[in-house]
């Protein structure tokens, strides 16, 4: 038997669609050893520290805004990125967001996703209050510690 190209690539898409991770095959002639590292997947659900947002203020933000957000980090907590990634409001461009400004959110409950390395991350709340600000846009570039919303 030869092993040629097109036999290799139907082994290939066996393994693929399998659970195999090796295959050895012999004849008189030839030996072949396929492997192939077991892939799994993950979702992670990411709980962000409570942090009082009067301890940071963004660096680059418009006077107006300043104002604004200083009135704010007084009486708001701030929930921050726990992972660089990018941040959507919902968990579909067609489902509805996981909050407004206005909503009243609970401990535990689901703020945001952010997207990192293909991987959807569920962000809650480690605090209960009203969203009083949604500092990022949806599907922004978040970095760690950047403030994603203000909640009293």
């Amino acid at each position: 038997m030869k092993f040629d190209l097109k036999y290799l690539e139907k082994l290939a898409k066996l393994m693929n669609e399998s659970e195999l991770t090796e295959m050895q095959l012999e004849d008189q002639e030839q030996s072949i050893v396929l492997k192939r590292e077991k892939q799994t997947v993950t979702t992670n659900v990411v709980s962000t520290p409570v942090v009082e947002a009067k301890a940071t203020t963004p660096a680059k933000v418009e006077e107006a805004k300043e104002d604004n957000t200083s009135s704010i980090a007084k009486t708001a907590k701030a929930v921050k990125s726990p992972m660089v990634g990018t941040f959507y409001k919902a968990a579909s461009p067609d489902a509805p967001a996981f909050v407004e400004v206005g909503s009243l959110v609970a401990q535990g409950e689901v703020v945001c996703i952010i997207e990192a390395m293909k991987l959807m991350n569920e962000i809650e709340s480690d605090f209960s209050g009203k969203v009083v600000e949604i500092c990022v846009d949806d599907g922004q570039p978040v970095e760690y510690g950047q403030v994603l919303m203000y909640i009293e």
